[in-house]
């Protein structure tokens, strides 16, 4: 039978927490935790993150201020943040309009309020990879022992989860745009994680039995928000799998405001 990593479950249990913490923030510290977001790109897949965002802060009543700019206006926009104290956390939204300049701009970001982890001074832990150990150890997926395959090594996820399960000793291996024959991996592989954006790129026949999948891709397919999986792979009963909605995503969302809180808490520590 299908074991669903539900990540809307265990989100609903992390943003009670958060709210709490936030009331508390207000009420004994008189802080008012508040992120900042900077969107150049207008783009299905980002604005429905963005609105998704927005409304979790309001849930928990972390303020987020959405600045939609040109490209060239980030440099000044992301000064003008760094120096305003009543923001606690600054994010980047990507894809860029010109993504050639990514690493340039989210390095402007300082590095206490780089609440999404893409500077090379973060002090934070990125979202979408905590998010997704936040789902396995939730679901008691225990990895040691486990063969394990990245497929992706993108800036958002691949290369930082790839940094973390590494640096717990796990059997790790990165399926990049390099690889021929993904196939020959994937079948291989008790743990897949794949975080490419391409859609249908993992197929049943590619899954060994009993597997655990957990797909982080994001991407706009006919108007329409899809992952990495193809459809059929919704039809196996032996896998443990995140669905096709509800998954990674909330809790990402999740892990991101956790970093808002840790950063609003630095103010008066």
């Amino acid at each position: 039978m299908t074991k669903i990593l539900n990540g809307s479950e265990l989100a609903g249990y992390i943003k009670e927490r958060q709210a709490k913490q936030v009331r508390a923030l207000r009420q004994a510290k008189n802080v008012h935790p508040k992120l900042a977001i900077i969107q150049a790109k207008d783009d299905p897949v980002i604005n429905t993150y963005v609105r998704l965002k927005k409304q979790y802060g309001a849930d928990i009543l972390i303020d987020v201020d959405v600045h939609r700019v040109q490209q060239s206006e980030i440099p000044e926009l992301i000064g003008k943040l760094n120096a305003d104290t009543s923001v606690h956390g600054v994010i980047v939204q990507l894809p860029l309009t010109d993504p050639a300049e990514t690493d340039k701009i989210v390095n402007l970001v300082a590095p206490t309020k780089d609440v999404d982890a893409l500077g090379k001074d973060a002090v934070y832990d990125p979202a979408t990879p905590m998010a997704i150990m936040w789902l396995l150890a939730g679901y008691n997926v225990n990895l040691p022992g486990k063969h394990i395959l990245l497929i992706g090594r993108g800036k958002l996820v691949g290369q930082p989860l790839e940094q973390i399960l590494k640096s717990a000793e796990l059997d790790v291996e990165v399926a990049d745009r390099s690889v021929k024959d993904l196939s020959s991996l994937t079948q291989e592989a008790d743990v897949i994680i794949t975080a490419t954006g391409s859609p249908a790129i993992l197929y049943s026949d590619m899954i060994k039995q009993g597997a655990v999948v957990v797909d982080a891709g994001v991407a706009s397919e006919e108007g329409k928000t899809v992952g990495d999986l193809a459809d059929e792979v919704y039809e196996r009963e032996d896998l443990t799998i995140t669905p096709k909605k509800g998954g990674v995503g909330p809790l990402t969302v999740c892990a991101l405001f956790d970093n808002v809180i840790r950063a609003a808490r630095e103010t008066v520590a």
